[in-house]
Formats: structure tokens, sequence, C-alpha cells
């Protein structure tokens, strides 16, 4: 009595998620090959006696070739094979002989006669210039000296991360930077990159995707051409335009090991932005190409769904789309030893497909960080109470989101770059933030109904949530607060972006920083310089001569987090226990004390005051003699001045941090 239930007021979880799988089995779908164990998409298995081509693509089928190349450009193939059945959805071949240093493509003829275009595959591990075809080759001869010992650096929870976010140009292709290996993997080898990072104290780099996309033209790298990365084509094949040589297969692969291997000897974990939410096209796509219209959703009129805003969504919940992912990002693990994944508009993911990634990381080291954008960029094809969405993070044990809550609670709106709030003393944002300084877990002081996106706490733990002021999306901070506060100083710029900074590393979620902000860059106003050139998305390094407080108050920052963790405390109950919020004069004020005994602080009491008003304030605290170890600008743990009263002065738009 399906109508009864639905409007009866016992109605449960239960009922809706009977209902839901009701809903979903008798969803019409493309057919969907059988559940096929573990590696369904090991395509190449390579020895120099022979070699074996599996690809996964229809049963019915007319034909699958299988074409061999001696290079990466010649016109025609040096042997052609017809590859046959081998079970349900499942192709094979095998070529006798060895095939080290040869290319190969998969042709697919449709059932109806219909010829596709040639692909590598969907599972590709080595490529030619621009990926066009396949290469076989010896994966081991790509690790570089002592990669068998390369160990990932220590975390003792995630709490301990501090994210670094970079793009390989923007980083290091400025003349200034004095970097060689300009643009490339390479260049996070270099002492001088790894000393940067090490003396800032980031614990984690976050590389824009990395993997071989399709906006940069790799036979024209002499080119000013730039992208973010954001269109995939092969997943699991470093992009070309980072290496030193895109023609040649290997030398992506083991420059990209070489970074990681060098970057984990700094003591400093590398987590990939990865993007299976969407393909760069839907007709040249590999999916497409190997199983068309299978990947992809569709919505009820028969379009394909774009909840990514690209043309396309992929679906995860389909067995071959969530095993690829699954087995993707243990490729990355076990093969690039990768320590970390944030996942490109996550909530077009299913949960149960990201349960299943995080349970699958779990085996091999649980301190793999897993997180990602809970949202999408569009409507989803798909029930929205089985999406990996902001909202049902709860339900995503050990996997985080970016907490947008804080972010537009301190400098605006993503929706109007013109709009201002908390950094420009607009009241009405104070809870938002507070949600962000508890981690977006349930607490009784903060007000949930007041909270900018979300009415509810959606954390189980605080290392779920992901606090930042600016990524590489949308504008860096310094160009949201020129656009949304007109007449800015610059001074009022830096103690402004101080405080939004302090916010977001002193947060009991995992801080998030762009790079360059240590350095106040900005990128000349552009708001999604997704494809801008070096002149806007580049680091100039001479800002850090001219803003040297500004990298000092970063530093000091992190080394703030790093030595006192009662500003990571990394539970939900710890930070129920021992974090009070304290009486403030206006909500342009906002205070907290950290009880630091519990979690085994050398500081017993902390206080932090954060005052986006152009006055000083005056804040209520207990009484007992403190020592004020970051006042107007500037941090220092030995203390900076006594504070013996039970009031606290706050300057204008800056953090006053006192502690005993």
């Amino acid at each position: 009595r399906p109508f009864n239930l639905l409007t009866s007021k016992d109605m449960n979880i239960k009922h809706l998620s009977f209902l839901a799988a009701l809903l979903l089995a008798c969803t019409p779908m493309v057919a969907q090959p059988s559940q096929q164990p573990m590696t369904l998409f090991d395509e190449l298995t390579y020895t120099p006696e022979q070699s074996t081509f599996n690809l996964n693509a229809p049963s019915d089928a007319k034909a699958l070739t299988l074409r061999i190349y001696k290079n990466a450009k010649t016109d025609k193939a040096s042997k052609v094979v017809e590859m046959t059945p081998a079970g349900t959805d499942r192709w094979t071949a095998t070529v006798e002989g060895d095939l080290k240093g040869k290319f190969y493509t998969f042709q697919l003829t449709e059932a109806d006669g219909t010829l596709r275009g040639e692909t590598p595959g969907v599972f590709a591990k080595a490529v030619g210039v621009n990926g066009k075809r396949a290469a076989i080759i010896d994966l081991r001869s790509t690790d570089p000296e002592g990669w068998d010992a390369d160990q990932r650096p220590a975390l003792g929870s995630p709490a301990d991360l501090v994210i670094y976010e970079m793009h390989h140009r923007d980083f290091s292709v400025h003349k200034s930077s004095g970097i060689k290996n300009k643009g490339k993997f390479l260049a996070l080898t270099e002492q001088k990159s790894l000393d940067y990072l090490k003396d800032l104290g980031i614990t984690a780099v976050h590389i824009l995707p990395s993997f071989d996309y399709a906006s940069v033209d790799e036979t024209r790298l002499g080119d000013d051409q730039y992208n973010w990365g954001y269109d995939p084509v092969n997943y699991n094949v470093p992009d070309g335009s980072y290496s030193t040589d895109p023609f040649d297969p290997a030398t992506r692969i083991k420059e990209f090991k070489q970074m990681v291997k060098a970057l984990h000897e700094a003591g400093i974990r590398v987590i990939l932005d990865v993007v299976y939410n969407h393909t760069f096209n839907i007709d040249d796509s590999n999916f497409q190409l190997t199983y068309p219209d299978y990947y992809y959703r569709k919505t009820k009129e028969g379009t394909y769904s774009d909840g990514s805003g690209c043309g396309n969504e992929t679906a995860s919940e389909k067995p071959l789309m969530r095993q690829f992912m699954i087995e993707s990002v243990k490729y990355w693990i076990e093969e690039y030893h990768i320590d970390g994944f944030r996942f490109d508009l996550m909530a077009i993911h299913d949960i149960e497909t990201m349960t299943q990634i995080r349970r699958m990381a779990n085996k091999i080291d649980p301190t793999i960080y897993i997180y990602g954008e809970g949202w999408s960029a569009g409507t989803c094809a798909y029930w929205q109470g089985l999406l990996a969405k902001k909202a049902n993070t709860y339900r995503l044990e050990g996997i985080g989101a970016f907490s947008d809550e804080m972010r537009d609670a301190l400098r605006g709106p993503f929706s109007d770059d013109t709009k201002s709030a908390f950094l420009n003393a607009e009241p009405g944002n104070a809870e938002s933030i507070k949600f962000g300084i508890v981690g977006a877990i349930d607490h009784p002081q903060v007000e949930f109904d007041k909270v900018n996106y979300s009415n509810t706490p959606w954390a189980g733990a605080p290392t779920q949530m992901i606090a930042y002021a600016s990524c590489h999306d949308d504008m860096c901070l310094v160009d949201r607060l020129k656009a949304s506060i007109p007449g800015i100083t610059e001074d009022e710029l830096i103690r402004l972006d101080m405080l939004a900074q302090t916010c977001v590393v002193l947060s009991q979620g995992v801080p998030f920083l762009l790079s360059g902000e240590e350095m106040l860059r900005d990128k000349k106003g552009v708001h999604n310089s997704y494809n801008s050139p070096d002149s806007i998305n580049a680091l100039d390094w001479t800002r850090l001569e001219k803003y040297p407080q500004v990298y000092a108050y970063y530093k000091g920052l992190i080394n703030l987090r790093k030595n006192h963790p009662a500003f990571r405390m990394g539970k939900g109950e710890l930070v129920r226990d021992n974090l009070r919020f304290l009486d403030t004069p206006d909500d342009c004020v906002i205070a907290f004390h950290l009880d630091g005994r519990e979690v085994g602080d050398t500081w017993s009491d902390i206080i932090v005051i954060i005052n986006a008003n152009r006055e000083r304030r005056t804040v209520q605290i207990p009484e007992a003699t403190y020592n004020a170890v970051c006042m107007d600008g500037e941090i220092n743990e030995l203390g900076l001045s006594a504070v013996d009263s039970d009031k606290a002065i706050v300057g204008p738009q800056s953090v006053l941090i006192i502690s005993r």
C-alpha cells in the first residue's frame, strides 16, 4: 500500500530506504555488465614473451580490434588483431613476442555496425604524446632509485594536516622563482622548493589534476598554454606537459615518482586532485569509445545529465564505473605512493562508491586522507539522498568536505564577488564562522539556525571539514578583498588577509591554503583563471620581499597549530568538552577559550579573539595572568606582552591570542 505509506505520519527512515531501493530497482537503465571480480581494468599484461590485452566492452559488439603501432605517430598499424569474447562484457587478445616500446589502441564495432574511433582503453598506464595511444613499457624501469624504500610521512591524525593547494606551473614558472624545472614535476624535487615548503610548515601539497588531460597540446609546450586540468582523458597516467619529455612515455611516470619521493623525504605528503565526475567530452572519451553510453548518466528524457557543468556526468553507481574508480585510486596509491585524494565535485558520486573507496584505502593505509567538494555544478540524474554531497558527510566516515559556510561568512558569497561579509565588519556571520571553528560538528554553543548554508551539523568529526578562505577556483583572497571592499588600503588588506587565515588555520577542521596566499598573491582580479596565461596565474616570488610580515604570520600560524594540540583535537567529543565560545560586544568579534589540559597541550588555557571591526574591542575573559602570543599581526610563542586582567583589548581588524 505505497500511497498510504507515503502519507503516513509513522513513516520512518527504514520505509524511505526501502522505497529508495525499490525505485532504483525499477528504474530503467542501460544494460549493465554483471558484477565482475576485482582488477577488472588490468588491460595489459606484458612479458618479454607475450602481451595479453583485455577490455571491458559490450558482449553484443560486432567486433573489437586491437592495433599495434611501432610508435605514437605512424599512420599504419604494424599488427591488427581481432579480440575474442572472454565472458560477459569482456574481450581479450594475446600477441606473441616482445612488444616493449610499441603502442596500441582498441577499436569497437557496435552490434549495429557503427565503427567507433580508436582509443588507448579506459585504464592505460602509459601513453604517447597527447594520450592518443597507449604505450607498452616496463613500469619497474620508471621507478627512481630507492623507490621501494619510499615511505609516506607519518600522520597521527588528519587534524595534523596543513594542506597547500598548488598548480605545477603557478608555483615554479615565474622568472623570479629561482626554480630550474619551471612548470614541471621536477620543480618539486629542487632544494629551493623543498626548503621553502618545509620552512612554511605545510604538511601536505594538494596538486591540481596531474593525470593526462585534454586542453594542453603536449607537442607545443613552447607556446604559452595553461589549464587547471579538469578535463580528463587518461585517468591513470601523469600529464606529459609537466614532464621534460612528453614524447617518451616513461619520462612523465618516472619524474612524477621522483617528485613524490622528494616530497616524502622532506616530510610532506602528496594529495592528488582527481576528476572522475566527468570527461573532457562524450563522443571522443575513452569511456564512450569502449562501452557506449554505459559510463554516463542520462535524464529521464534520454539526454546526457550535466551535473558537472561540463556537458556530462559519470555514473559512479554502475558496477564498471564504481570498480574503475576504486581500482584507479588504488593504482595511484600503489604505483605512485599517493597519500590522499581530493574529489572534484564529489556530490556527483554516490555514497556507496565513496564508501568502498575509503574501505579500500583503509586496507592499504588508514592515514590516506580523502576529501572533496560536497556539491555539484548542476542537478544530477540520481537520487539526491544517495549522493556524496556535503549534507551527507556524516554518512561518509573518514571522508571530508569543504566548508563553504566559513569561507563565505568570512569574505562574502561565491555568487557575487562584490559582496563582503565578516571581513568587512558586516554583522550576521558569526555563527557561520563558529560553525567552521568547531569543524562543522554538533556543538552546544553554535546556533545552527543562523548558519548560512547548513542548519544542522554535517560532520561526525572535525577532521571531516576542510577549512579554507580561498582555493584555485574563484578569486584568490586578495582579489576578493579588493573587489568586495572598495577603497581598501594595503594595510587593511594585509590585516584582513591575516585575520581570515587565522580562522582557517586555527579551526578544528583541516586547514587548506591556496599556494601564494602567504606572499599575498593576486590574479589581477580574474575570477575563473582556469585557462588564463602565466601572467595571471604564476606566483611572483618578489612579493615575499615586499610582504615579509605576511609570510612570517602564515608560518607562525602553522607552527601554532603544529605545536599545540588544543588547535587540532581531532575528535568531536574533545572539541565539545574543551572549546568554549566567550561573550563578545558584537558579532563582528568572535572569541573562544581552549582548555589544553585534557589534550596534552603545554598551555593549559588559550583564548583567541578575532576582531573584524575597524575599532578596537574589549572582551571579558577569565581573570588570570596570560602571555600574548599573537597581537597586531605578530606571532611569538615565547610571548609578546603580559595580560593580567579580566579584560582583553584586541586591536582593529586583528587577532589577539593569549595563553597560560
